[in-house]
């Protein structure tokens, strides 16, 4: 029998930072004018993710992570 805190991750999903290198290879997949869904296909990362990533470094020039 699973308990509940060996299972939360099928139920609920966990979320994991993305690595320094991924974020630069979105960033660099948009400046050689690639979509967005066509990026999210090349890393296997969720649209909205790429979306949020790219647009944190329109808005602030970077894309570390904030605390």
């Amino acid at each position: 029998m699973q308990t509940a805190s060996t299972n939360i991750c099928e139920r609920m999903g966990c979320s994991q930072e993305l690595s320094d290198f991924k974020h630069g290879t979105m960033i660099g997949c948009h400046l050689c004018n690639k979509s967005i869904h066509e990026i999210s296909l090349l890393l296997n990362i969720p649209q909205s993710t790429v979306s949020g990533i790219i647009t944190k470094w329109k808005q602030l020039g970077t894309t570390a992570t904030q605390p």
